[in-house]
């Protein structure tokens, strides 16, 4: 299997073929369970693996050429990511998004992230480098009007990875590290949204941050998501139960 990873946010690819073999960018020395976590977590976000399917151990362990130990190690990170439930005589199943589940998810990003992009911009006033931030800002403009369905999803949720990084706060990288798999997901279910609204909303954060201004940055960020919340909402209304 050829993956290629970037950063812990898990932007992925793969090709079928056995773990550990053929791999770039050193994941070579990843821990197989972790290798096995990135894969399917991006096959779940692809919708390779669609919600509600089971994820056989017996036939992961024959595709990935790997015993069922680091699988058993792979599957509660999942859990405990979101990604899959693990139900009593059905075993993995990958999980079924509600619109009560956005919802959520944009409460809890509307209290950290304006958080964190203050802290970015304060840390920023004290002499922080914006290198990855204005890369990955880069990145994301070269990106506007391609048809990239999975690069697109993956990127923005690589800015968002980086303004919680230049906070500073170890905690709250921690916290946002396993939530952004979900928005990851959220990304690539409504990356074509307008992806060029989101990358004007993108410049603006980043303006704010480089200004040193932490309040500006706070304000930015969450005029940013909360203004995704209704067309996100409405978009994923016609395929989303209301809840579970």
């Amino acid at each position: 299997m050829t993956v290629n990873l970037n950063g812990e946010i898990g932007v992925a690819t793969s090709t079928m073929s056995p773990l550990g073999t053929g791999v770039t960018g050193g994941l070579s020395d990843v821990p197989l369970p972790k290798q096995i976590y990135s894969v399917i977590r991006e096959r779940i976000i692809s919708g390779a693996y669609p919600p509600g399917s089971r994820l056989r151990e017996r036939e992961l362990s024959q595709e990935f050429d790997v015993s069922r130990v680091p699988l058993r190690e792979a599957l509660p990170q999942l859990e405990w990511d979101g990604f899959i439930q693990i139900l009593p005589r059905r075993g993995a199943v990958v999980t079924q998004l509600s619109l009560r589940d956005i919802e959520e998810l944009f409460d809890v990003r509307l209290a950290l992230e304006p958080y964190a992009a203050r802290c970015a911009a304060e840390n920023v006033a004290r002499g922080a480098s914006m290198e990855a931030l204005l890369s990955t800002m880069a990145r994301t403009e070269e990106l506007i009007g391609n048809d990239e369905p999975l690069l697109i999803p993956a990127v923005n949720a690589r800015f968002h990875m980086d303004v919680v990084e230049l906070s500073g706060n170890k905690l709250l990288v921690s916290v946002m590290n396993s939530l952004m798999g979900r928005v990851h997901w959220l990304f690539r279910l409504t990356w074509h949204h307008n992806p060029a609204v989101s990358c004007a909303a993108h410049r603006e954060l980043v303006e704010a941050i480089r200004s040193g201004n932490g309040r500006l940055a706070e304000a930015s960020a969450f005029a940013h998501i909360e203004h995704g919340r209704k067309p996100t909402l409405e978009r994923l209304a016609p395929s989303l139960p209301a809840t579970l």
